[in-house]
């Protein structure tokens, strides 16, 4: 039956004025209506999508509630890369970089466009006529998480626009994620009095949230939206500060502290006052974004590798406090690394209260004469990851002593050592729990078997209790459902939901698996390597020392590492049950390599290529069958020259390898 046109029009006129008063609230922050008004037309809208369903749109306010939960995020790519930004703490290198711009661009006029840089997390978000359509993670700047849903939720973010910018059919926003620093506060304070566990700080919980898959708690957490970019390819844009204005008229939030300013005095000038500023901002910024103004100048100064040349980070210096180191206590990696740990007078440094910071290694406690019972210096590396940077010896108390490595392991009591020619110190006992707890979190990760539900707490758990002792343990979890769900804080669903993330990720490839088995010095890259040449598990405990050291890309230490862990027998014995539970150890695609000139062949890039970024020559180098070396030898068959090369050019020089100008090392890839 029809819905009337009565009924059509009180819902569309229930949408505009809550699509209004969303803008207002969380994009203007001028509220013009109660709480409770607003509750009573969601309300009312509502009862008229649940009545009438075909009235319910994408775009409706109440998709804001959250959608149905998702079993994984798929991947996408973006059409254009989410570049990095080249960082700065020093206004010496904003000067330089300010001078490579005016020296490309001549005698041309220009302008800046200076930014708060947000303490977020980056997103970009698809439009089609006017409708939000899709929203992705940046992830590794190519490819990303598609949360659609997740960022649904956040009601900062339109699911329409406002207006509407005539031929503008398809664009697309990228902007920020963030928190409040009251709004996290108060998050943590319920989350505390609920007995959960609390967050770090507002960017980690910004994350930390956006990587969850309901929705529905995701619309429970106080998130926030900034927009900083617009791109479009169906209407001509001039400048970076008109997309801005062109973003606010949209109905995206956009920062307004932004500031064009004509040379690098004024951007000198804005990092200094929001330096001394930042504490009165309610969220948090680690510093300033300068940006060339004019689009068409920006796609002339081009990019070097990963980074715009049209853009900097100016970031703020790491925030530092004073406060007593009451002792070094020593942690243990998964690998068995020693690391030793401050164990801090509780100080506030960076937004955050500060009790534990990283130590590094025995020399760089040395290095610092570094003694319990000092006063130091702690600094938030990044504003995130908190190191004692000094000693105030003027405050040392007489009779501290100083720190020596103890010679057994704080978990198991074993002996540690420090192989010759390395900085750390390791326990010898792969048996030790903290290794277990380290190297089964290590296989769980996403970026190995992806287990999701298995992280730090439940492992912990689990290896405390006896469950598992290796990770192969862990596909035999399926067989004590029953005990699993008698445990504190689990129940039927969590232990199904674990259960199922154990059996699918059976399905991952045997590059990850490899990855995932924790060998010393084999990150993805190299597993990568191996897994191109020995194709299976069975190749690789077969290879010898020599052969894998002849493997493009792995040299004498990691082949001693390969070789060290596949003669163990203990590990031997886990890899056979993990092929008894239906992992894939056996590589069943090879890698589309078509044939050139470069094939075999060992390239070694320097300099800045004008018409191709890094990853992209390294790319298709490795498509045709070379491989791209980080140094020069005798063994380099070919330098790839690009804009500014540096010491690689003369050591090639010197060696007499050949070197290729960038036109010249296309040809050669598109020759056969």
């Amino acid at each position: 039956m029809a819905v009337s046109a009565s009924i059509v029009k009180r819902f569309e006129g229930l949408r505009a004025r809550l699509w209004e008063h969303d803008h207002r609230y969380y994009v203007l922050a001028q509220p013009t209506i109660a709480d409770a008004e607003y509750d009573r037309l969601m309300k009312e809208l509502l009862d008229l999508e649940a009545a009438h369903p075909e009235l319910a749109t994408p775009d409706s306010p109440s998709q804001r509630v959250g959608g149905q939960p998702t079993k994984e995020f798929p991947t996408v790519t973006h059409n254009v890369p989410m570049l990095s930004l080249s960082n700065t703490y020093n206004e010496d290198e904003v000067r330089d970089f300010d001078r490579r711009v005016r020296s490309a661009l001549g005698q041309e006029p220009f302008k800046y466009v200076c930014e708060l840089k947000f303490d977020g997390v980056a997103v970009s978000l698809r439009y089609s006529n006017g409708m939000f359509v899709r929203g992705a993670t940046r992830g590794d700047g190519t490819r990303g998480d598609e949360i659609t849903q997740n960022l649904k939720t956040i009601r900062s973010i339109p699911l329409r626009t406002r207006k509407k910018k005539k031929g503008m059919d398809e664009f697309e926003v990228r902007g920020e994620v963030y928190m409040r620093r009251d709004d996290f506060r108060r998050m943590n304070e319920t989350r505390e009095l609920a007995g959960e566990k609390t967050f770090i700080n507002p960017r980690n919980s910004a994350a930390g949230t956006l990587k969850l898959q309901d929705p529905k708690i995701v619309a429970g957490r106080p998130l926030n939206f900034v927009a900083y970019y617009l791109r479009t390819e169906s209407v001509g844009l001039s400048s970076h500060s008109e997309n801005l204005r062109i973003l606010r008229d949209l109905g995206f939030p956009v920062s307004e502290h932004t500031r064009v300013s004509k040379d690098v005095e004024g951007v000198a000038g804005y990092w200094k006052e929001w330096d001394e500023r930042r504490d009165s901002l309610p969220y948090d910024i680690d510093g300033v974004v300068v940006k060339v103004d004019s689009l068409s100048q920006q796609e002339r100064l081009g990019m070097i590798a990963k980074s715009p040349r049209w853009a900097i980070a100016f970031k703020f210096a790491a925030r530092q406090a004073m406060t007593t180191l009451h002792n070094i206590t020593l942690q243990v990696g998964r690998v068995g690394t020693i690391t030793p740990v401050a164990e801090l007078e509780p100080v506030f440094v960076g937004g955050t209260t500060v009790s534990r910071a990283t130590l590094h290694n025995e020399d760089y406690i040395k290095a610092l004469d570094i003694r319990p019972g000092d006063t130091v210096v702690v600094e938030k590396g990044g504003d995130v990851i908190p190191k004692v940077s000094a000693v105030v010896k003027e405050q040392r108390r007489s009779g501290t002593k100083p720190f020596s490595m103890p010679g057994k392991c704080p978990e198991c009591g074993s002996r540690i050592s420090r192989p010759e020619g390395e900085a750390n110190h390791y326990c010898e006992n792969s048996e030790c729990p903290a290794q277990i707890r380290a190297r089964i979190e290590h296989f769980a990760h996403r970026g190995a078997m992806d287990i999701e539900g298995l992280g730090e707490a439940i492992v912990d758990q689990l290896v405390s209790l006896g469950f598992v002792h290796n990770y192969a343990d862990v596909y035999g979890l399926q067989r004590k459902r029953e005990e699993l769900v008698t445990l504190e804080r689990w129940g039927e669903k969590s232990v199904e939901n674990l259960l199922l993330a154990i059996e699918g990720s059976k399905q991952r490839p045997f590059t990850r698996v490899l990855f995932a088995l924790g060998i010393r010095h084999v990150g993805t890259s190299v597993a990568q390597l191996i897994v191109n040449q020995v194709r299976s598990m069975e190749g690789l405990v077969g290879a010898s020392f020599e052969e894998l050291q002849g493997i493009q890309g792995v040299g004498p230490r990691i082949a001693e590492s390969v070789r060290r862990f596949v003669e163990d027998k203990h590990n031997l014995k886990v890899i056979e049950r993990l092929k008894k539970a239906g992992l894939q150890f056996e590589e069943k695609q090879r890698r589309s390599v078509r044939r050139s000139a470069l094939t075999g062949k060992t390239v070694v890039l320097t300099g800045t290529l004008s018409s191709l970024t890094r990853d992209q020559a390294r790319q298709m180098i490795e498509n045709s069958g070379g491989h791209v070396a980080s140094s020069v030898s005798s063994k380099t068959d070919y330098v790839v020259v690009g804009i500014d090369p540096g010491s690689k050019l003369n050591t090639a020089q010197k060696l007499g390898v050949q070197t290729l100008r960038e036109e010249e090392f296309i040809r050669l890839v598109q020759s056969k």
